[in-house]
């Protein structure tokens, strides 16, 4: 009995386990869904809907640069949330976040172009995105946390991938469901169909909700309760006693981000602006992020047994050895090209180091600051390595007359500056949860 009950303890394989992973998953892919829709979106529609009286290059980098304040939103939310998410539950504020996210996706759906009322077209639609980014800043550190904080103590890099997992799951889903719609005749894609993905927004968000008030709150953040102590402001103690930890945690991360922002949202709108077709390529980047969730479970689940850093640096490494290699793929202007080029960024770069990365950024921080400390650094990293790097990218594109090497040299760059701050930071594998981070 003592046998099966050690087993037990070690095993995710367990109904309330699988209800746990499911929910973490489930929820996480929903709220990306939404999130990276506006993604494709702005690649290839927002240009032309609502800075059609731009110049073309200026109309997309526009386009762009609504899509980073999304970026720019989500730390603010993992501010937010991570703050309740510390003081009252994880549970609570992740059926917040995930409500808003709905009602600022639909939104979107519903809006009307520049052409029917002017400006507050595009004012409008930043708001919706950082109402979007909010949300989505919250969603991450909850759904991560409450699979983590759940789990055994030698399966959290795996329990906590999946709500890694669930991002590309969103990605998957959303980027298929804009291309089955990008089916349609051009003029009716533009007019109406782009808005039908947005909608479907309601159904999924119905459905996530459904099954995220059926999840328990975490052991470990019902025994913080008991302790009493959440008198201080998480977001405060982060800033003052784990200051360098947010900050490498946040660096480290910025590479898989950063690799991310480059080729499933500059390079789609740069190889369809090449002429390759735009449903072609919206499969290929669906198969992109389904090869981004196998690499994140084996990763994680590498990173259980040989550590999160490890793990991390072989993703960092290959990401700068591959930079360049990558960016000739996409200068040939086809789609074999594209496609090679983002298999080997989804599926080895970015996968890998993203696998272990929620546990990675949990075992930063001690319980009563860790929502917010980990939302933070994942936020914040998300911010700045894929919030303004297809607008950086299309800049530097620009000042290069064309050419990708200015792009390259700032890829290669950050993934240098992530494998140093990792080879910083200590080893959180066998770290207890339930103490003080040292």
């Amino acid at each position: 009995m003592t046998q099966t009950q050690a087993v037990n303890e070690d095993s995710l394989n367990t109904k309330h386990m699988r209800r746990i992973l499911a929910s973490s998953f489930i929820g996480s892919a929903i709220e990306f869904y939404d999130f990276i829709l506006y993604a494709m979106a702005a690649s290839i529609v927002f240009n032309q809907v609502f800075f059609s009286d731009l110049d073309p290059a200026v109309g997309l980098f526009a386009s762009f640069g609504t899509l980073a304040v999304g970026y720019v939103a989500r730390p603010l939310g993992g501010l937010i949330f991570g703050h309740f998410g510390d003081r009252v539950g994880r549970k609570t504020v992740l059926i917040i976040s995930m409500t808003l996210m709905g009602v600022g996706t639909t939104m979107i759906g519903l809006l009307p172009t520049t052409a029917q009322i002017g400006m507050a077209a595009p004012i409008l639609l930043v708001a919706l995105r950082i109402l979007q980014g909010i949300a989505v800043g919250g969603e991450w550190g909850g759904a991560m946390l409450v699979a983590l904080e759940h789990s055994p103590a030698k399966r959290r890099g795996f329990a906590a991938s999946f709500a890694n997992m669930g991002g590309p799951a969103g990605a998957v889903l959303a980027t298929l469901t804009i291309s089955a719609f990008s089916l349609l005749p051009e003029d009716a894609f533009m007019s109406w169909g782009w808005r039908v993905p947005f909608l479907l927004s309601v159904v999924l968000i119905g459905v996530g909700l459904t099954i995220r008030l059926k999840v328990a709150e975490t052991p470990l953040f019902l025994e913080l309760e008991k302790k009493a102590e959440k008198k201080k402001l998480p977001f405060v103690e982060v800033f003052r006693t784990y200051p360098r930890n947010l900050v490498l945690g946040t660096l480290a991360g910025m590479s898989s981000y950063t690799v991310q922002g480059l080729m499933t949202v500059w390079a789609v709108s740069y190889i369809i602006d090449a002429g390759v077709d735009t449903t072609h390529v919206l499969n290929i980047k669906a198969i992109g992020a389904t090869l981004t969730i196998i690499a994140i479970w084996f990763a994680a689940k590498a990173s259980d047994r040989f550590g999160r850093r490890p793990v991390m640096l072989v993703g960092m490494v290959a990401g700068a050895v591959l930079a360049y290699p990558i960016l000739w793929l996409l200068q040939t202007d086809t789609l074999w090209g594209f496609a090679i080029g983002l298999f080997l960024a989804n599926g080895i770069i970015q996968g890998t180091i993203f696998g272990p990365f929620g546990a990675f950024v949990a075992e930063l921080f001690p319980t009563r600051m860790r929502y917010t400390g980990a939302s933070l650094t994942y936020q914040s990293a998300s911010t700045l390595g894929a919030g303004f790097t297809p607008m950086i990218a299309s800049g530097l594109v620009l000042v290069a007359g064309g050419e990708l090497w200015l792009v390259g040299l700032v890829w290669v760059l950050s993934f240098v500056v992530a494998a140093v701050c990792i080879l910083m930071t200590k080893e959180g594998k066998d770290a207890d949860l339930s103490g003080e981070m040292k």
